[in-house]
C-alpha cells in the first residue's frame, strides 16, 4: 500500500482518554522533579531541577534548529530517493506519513537504525508477541538496505515502516496517529525530538543494547550538550547497556542508576531463518560447487578492506591455487565495483547476483546480495569478518560465524565489538583471532589451511563460546521490559 496523504485519513477512532494523559503527565513531573528512582534530599533535588531547566533551554534551541532545516531535509529526502537510498514509494514515511492503518489496542514500537540492529530486536520481538499476545507491534527502521532484508524476516502481524526524521512535524505526525503505549529503542538511537515527545505524551521508553562511542561520549560529556543528554535519559525507564564500561558512561552522562539493568547482547542472538525454496537451492548449489575446494570468506568489508583481502588471496593462492575466495562487500554496490574492477584486471570473477558458477578458474566468488550473510557462513570453515582492518572503521558481529561454526578472525579497529571479542577470548581463547592486518592474516589463514587440528579447534571454539554468551538472553531482556516496561504502561492507563 502506498503513502497516504494525512494520518487521519486512515488514523484509529480513538486517542488516549483524558484520565491516562493526566496520569502521564503527573507521574512525568513527578520523574522531572528527580524523585522517580527515590527519594532526594532539598539540595540534590534543587540542582537536579537547575539541570533539567537548562537542559529543556537546549533542547528549545535543537528543537527551533530543527524546525528550520525542515525544508532542507525534506529536500535532501528528495534527492536521496532519486539516487536510489530511499524507498521509491514508501520515503514519505520519513516525514511521518503512515502507508498502513493503525489497528486498535495498544502497541509497542521497536525503532533500530539499520540492518544489523534491526536483525538484533527481532528476537525480543517474537518474545514480546508470544507473551503479549493482545499487544500490537510495529518496526521501524531508517535505511533501505534494511526494509528489504527485515521485512522478509519480521513475524506475521508485525508492522513495518521507515522511522521519522526527527523534526518536530514528522515526530509528532507519526507518534499522533501510531499512539505507541512505549517505544524500545535499539544501541544508539537518541533522537531528542523523539524522546521528548515521547515523554510529553506520556509512552514509556526503552533502550536495548545500549552503547556510544567514544567520540559520542565525548560530544555528549562537553558541557553545552551534557545537559541535553541529561535530560534526555532522565525519561527513559530501562536502560539495558552493553557492557559495564558502556554503563559506567551513561551513568557519567546522569542517567539514572536505577534505571539501568543488564541482559547481554542482543547480538549474541543469531536466529536460523526460513528461507524459500529458490535461496535455499540456491545455497545447495553453491555448496556443490564449492566441494573439494579450500575456501574462505571476508565479510562485510568496507571500501578500501577489498584490497587488503585481495593482497591475502594473491599470497595464499601461490600455495594453494584451486582455493575459494568469497568476499562478501558491506554494500552490495561495492561487490558490483570490486568485481567489474578485477574483471578489467583479466581476473576471473563469478558474481552472486547474476546467478554466475565457480567454474574451472575462478577463485573470487564476490556476494553482492543482502540478507543471506547467516547462511553463506556454513559454506566456509573460516569466516575474516570485516569492518575492522582500517582506521576508522568499528568490526562488525563476529557471533553470527561463530554461530555457523566457522574459525572466526578480525581486525584491531573493532570499536563497541571488542566487547564482545573479550568475551569469546576469555570463555576460549580460540574462539576468535585478532590480527593485525596483511601479513598476519596471511599466515594466520595458512596455518588454519594446513593443520586440520589447529582449524577444527578454533571452529569448536568459537561455537561453543557463541552457544555460552547467547544463552538466556532474550529471557533477560522480556524480564526486564515486563518489569520496567510493561508494568509501568498498565500503571499508566490505570489497569
Amino acid at each position: 500500500m502506498g503513502p497516504v496523504g494525512a494520518a487521519s485519513h486512515v488514523g484509529p477512532p480513538h486517542s488516549l482518554p483524558s484520565r491516562i494523559r493526566q496520569k502521564r503527565g503527573q507521574i512525568s513531573s513527578r520523574q522531572e522533579r528527580g524523585v522517580a528512582c527515590g527519594n532526594l534530599g532539598s539540595s540534590s533535588i534543587e540542582k537536579k531541577m537547575a539541570a533539567t531547566k537548562e537542559g529543556k533551554l537546549v533542547y528549545n534551541i535543537y528543537r527551533a534548529l530543527s524546525f528550520g532545516a525542515a525544508p532542507v531535509l525534506n529536500l535532501y529526502l528528495r534527492f536521496r530517493r532519486l539516487r536510489g537510498r530511499e524507498h521509491p514509494h514508501r520515503w514519505t514515511e520519513r516525514l511521518g506519513r503512515p502507508s498502513l492503518p493503525r489497528p486498535l489496542g495498544p502497541l509497542l514500537w521497536f525503532h533500530a537504525v539499520s540492518l544489523g540492529e534491526g536483525m538484533a530486536a527481532i528476537p525480543i520481538i517474537k518474545q514480546c508477541i508470544k507473551q503479549r499476545p493482545d499487544m500490537n507491534i510495529l518496526m521501524t527502521t531508517t535505511t533501505a538496505s534494511a526494509f528489504e532484508v527485515i521485512n522478509k524476516r519480521l513475524p506475521s502481524g508485525v508492522i513495518y515502516q521507515f522511522a521519522p526524521l526527527d523534526t518536530l512535524s514528522a515526530v509528532r505526525a507519526f507518534v499522533d496517529y501510531w499512539k505507541p503505549s512505549a517505544i524500545v529503542l535499539i544501541e544508539s538511537e537518541l533522537w531528542p525530538n523523539l524522546i521528548m515527545t515521547a515523554s510529553e505524551n506520556g509512552i514509556v521508553l526503552a533502550l536495548l543494547n545500549a552503547r556510544m562511542s567514544a567520540k559520542s561520549f565525548k560530544h555528549f560529556s562537553g558541557p553545552v550538550l551534557l545537559p541535553l543528554i541529561s535530560l534526555m535519559l532522565s525519561k527513559f525507564s530501562l536502560i539495558v547497556p552493553l557492557s559495564n564500561m558502556q554503563a559506567i558512561q551513561f551513568q557519567l552522562l546522569q542517567a539514572p542508576p536505577c534505571v539501568i539493568n543488564f541482559s547481554g547482547d542482543l547480538k549474541c542472538v543469531v536466529e536460523d531463518f526460513d528461507v524459500s525454496e529458490g535461496e535455499l537451492r540456491s545455497i545447495e548449489d553453491l555448496k556443490l560447487e564449492l566441494a573439494h575446494r579450500q575456501v574462505w570468506m571476508a565479510s562485510s568489508i568496507h571500501r578500501g578492506e577489498e584490497e587488503i583481502m585481495l593482497g591475502v588471496h594473491r599470497e595464499l593462492a601461490t600455495i594453494h591455487p584451486d582455493m575459494v575466495t568469497i568476499l562478501v562487500p558491506r554494500d552490495p554496490r561495492h561487490g558490483l565495483e570490486i568485481s567489474q574492477e578485477l574483471r578489467r584486471k583479466g581476473q576471473n570473477v563469478a558474481l552472486r547476483s547474476q546467478h554466475e558458477k565457480l567454474v574451472a578458474g575462478t577463485n573470487i566468488y564476490v556476494v553482492d546480495t543482502l540478507g543471506e550473510l547467516r547462511h553463506l557462513y556454513r559454506l566456509t570453515p573460516i569466516a575474516v569478518v570485516g569492518g575492522s582492518f582500517l582506521p576508522g572503521l568499528a568490526g562488525h558481529n563476529i557471533l553470527e560465524a561463530a554461530a555457523a561454526g566457522c574459525a572466526v578472525l578480525t581486525g584491531r579497529h573493532i570499536g563497541h565489538f571488542s566487547q564482545m571479542v573479550l568475551e569469546m577470548q576469555q570463555l576460549n581463547s580460540l574462539s576468535v583471532l585478532q590480527v593485525f592486518g596483511k601479513l598476519e592474516l596471511v599466515n594466520a589463514l595458512k596455518e588454519l589451511f594446513s593443520d586440520a587440528k589447529v582449524l577444527e579447534a578454533r571452529q569448536m571454539a568459537a561455537k561453543r563460546a557463541y552457544r555460552s554468551l547467547s544463552s538466556g538472553i532474550v529471557s533477560n531482556v522480556w524480564n526486564l521490559l515486563n518489569s520496567h516496561v510493561f508494568k509501568r504502561v498498565a500503571l499508566l492507563e490505570g489497569k
